[in-house]
């Protein structure tokens, strides 16, 4: 059995779960409502997508749930985590120990190699072993088909070889939860549709939840449940409907 399976039995508690969920910004003269009273579970081993138009407030949502930041109204649950009564510290170590990150902009550090790169999060842990470490990494660039590429920095690569570093990235921490903001936005068409692909293929090799914030439909109709964010409500497309 790979180092980096799940245990494949369902769970029937959510994963995620948010109620009555609310996030408003205080402008100069009145009160912004981005979504309000929001409810959505989400159950592990999971595909989710989240669309909605520019400015519709998906990227907000997905920051929340992320515990990156914080609703200015109602619950969020995280892995058995109340995320409300926890400060700052305390959400850094949830991220740490259940979530994982994939971002449009790739967002590795330019002076730091492939190896580097996908090593940097282990860094973050208390009793980091770098040997450990690389040989772990290594592994997850094989995994994504990058093994070749472990000594170079990302000015060097593609962008679909830096999404492809940073899916490992995500990955080497064996979170729970995988959230992908437009992992294919800076992507050519061809490039995103294999970027798309390795993410539902290690979606179902490795059981971690998959929750996806895209512009793109046909990425999301690809996705188990798929929710738009229309009006500060999210609307949920039942497969086939």
């Amino acid at each position: 059995m790979s180092q980096f399976s799940t245990n494949p039995s369902i769970m029937t508690h959510a994963i995620i779960s948010a109620q009555q969920l609310t996030q408003k910004i205080k402008l100069a003269h009145k009160e912004l409502i981005i979504f309000e009273n929001l409810n959505l579970d989400i159950y592990a081993g999971e595909q989710v997508a989240i669309t909605g138009r520019s400015g519709s407030g998906k990227s907000t949502l997905l920051g929340i749930l992320a515990t990156l930041d914080q609703a200015s109204a109602g619950h969020l649950q995280l892995c058995g985590e109340a995320i409300e009564q926890l400060n700052e510290e305390q959400r850094a170590h949830v991220r740490l120990k259940h979530i994982g990150f994939v971002f449009q902009s790739f967002q590795l550090l330019p002076h730091l190699t492939a190896l580097e790169n996908v090593m940097l999060p282990l860094r973050l842990h208390p009793h980091f072993n770098y040997a450990q470490a690389e040989q772990k990494a290594l592994d997850l660039l094989a995994k994504v088909g990058l093994e070749q590429q472990a000594s170079q920095t990302p000015k060097v690569l593609s962008g679909g070889e830096q999404q492809r570093v940073a899916i490992a990235r995500a990955l080497i921490s064996e979170p729970q939860i995988i959230f992908a903001d437009e992992p294919t936005g800076n992507l050519d068409g061809a490039t995103g549709k294999e970027i798309e692909q390795l993410l539902f293929q290690l979606n179902r090799e490795l059981g971690t939840t998959l929750i996806l914030v895209t512009h793109d439909p046909q990425l999301a109709a690809q996705c188990q449940r798929h929710y738009e964010l229309v009006d500060g409500q999210l609307i949920e497309h039942l497969r086939g409907g």
